[in-house]
């Protein structure tokens, strides 16, 4: 698997949903994990990134101008960077996450972002349905509790889908792997 079809796909990393309580460790240690994959996938040219963010449909969070809405500083779209805009939980519900990533030649997802039980595995259960490899990164995630977070990683697995750590992953994308 080369880094050309993969895709690192970072769920719901906005300021208000970052700011909430989180376990097995917190918002801003999610979005530090999630940035220092990034910064791995952005050293490959051909390595896809994928920023997702949830808004409500109906506009009463302010919609996507509304400032708790932003993604964190830090994971703030760059160049190159697909943004993908959800209403409920899956990126891939009625957006062009699909399409982008089929026109992009990806083959692999790789999930970071909050929260593991709801935008991450509802993400990966259509990601894996589709056909698509997916690898869950599990120390760049986290839930409302810590027994949530596990009974998602759990799930997600025991779909097809592999979990990995952000260094283990780091070392075998820089790899090829």
């Amino acid at each position: 698997m080369t880094r050309a079809h993969t895709a690192l796909v970072l769920i719901d990393l906005q300021r208000w949903i970052v700011d909430r309580p989180w376990q097995p460790v917190s918002g801003a240690a999610v979005a530090d994990a999630c940035g220092r994959l990034r910064e791995h996938f952005a050293a490959a040219d051909s390595a896809a990134v994928v920023l997702v963010r949830y808004v409500r449909a109906d506009g009463a969070d302010g919609g996507l101008a509304a400032d708790p809405n932003h993604l964190v500083p830090a994971l703030a779209p760059r160049p190159g960077d697909h943004v993908v805009t959800k209403h409920g939980l899956d990126a891939f519900e009625d957006t062009d996450l699909h399409d982008h990533l089929r026109q992009r030649g990806v083959t692999k997802i790789v999930l970071a972002g909050l929260t593991t039980a709801h935008g991450v595995a509802s993400t990966a259960a259509t990601a894996l349905r589709l056909g698509y490899e997916v690898v869950v990164v599990s120390d760049a995630t986290a839930s409302e509790n810590d027994a949530q977070h596990r009974e998602a990683l759990d799930r997600m697995t025991a779909l097809g889908a592999r979990a990995g750590l952000v260094g283990s992953l780091a070392t075998s994308e820089a790899a090829g792997g």
